[in-house]
C-alpha cells in the first residue's frame, strides 16, 4: 500500500507562483512514476505532469513553460512548481502513483494510488 500526501496549496494573485509536495511512503518508490493531475468543479480530472522512474517529465499542453515537475528520490517526495498562475489554473491537484514506474506515458487509469488532493485557487 502506498500513502501520498499532498501539500502547498492555497490562494495566489495571477502571475504568482507556488510549489506543491507530495510526499509518500514505502520503500519502492524510486519504481514508481508519478502523476500530478487536477480537477476544476464541474470537469474532469485533467493531466498535469509525469515524471516516470528514469526521470523523464511529460507536461499537460495547457502548464508546459510554467508548470515544472521534478522528484526526490531520498526524500520520497515529488514537486510541482507552478510560476505564472492564471486563474484558470485554479483546481484541486492530486498526485498518483503508477507501479509501472518505467513508462513514459500512461492513462490515467494506470496510476493505483492518489493523494487526497489540495486546493490551488488563483485570483484574478
Amino acid at each position: 500500500q502506498v500513502q501520498l500526501v499532498e501539500s502547498g496549496g492555497g490562494l495566489v494573485q495571477a502571475g504568482g507562483s507556488l510549489r506543491l509536495s507530495c510526499a509518500a511512503s514505502g520503500r519502492t518508490f524510486t519504481t514508481y512514476a508519478m502523476g500530478w493531475f487536477r480537477q476544476a468543479p464541474g470537469k474532469e480530472r485533467e493531466f498535469v505532469a509525469r515524471i516516470n522512474s528514469g526521470g523523464v517529465i511529460r507536461y499537460g499542453d495547457s502548464v508546459k513553460g510554467r508548470f515544472t515537475a521534478s522528484r526526490d528520490n531520498a526524500k520520497n517526495t515529488v514537486y510541482l512548481q507552478m510560476n505564472s498562475l492564471k486563474p484558470e489554473d485554479t483546481a484541486v491537484y492530486y498526485c498518483a502513483a503508477d507501479t509501472t514506474g518505467w513508462r513514459i506515458r500512461s492513462d490515467i487509469n494506470d496510476y493505483e494510488y492518489w493523494g487526497q488532493g489540495t486546493q490551488v485557487t488563483v485570483s484574478s
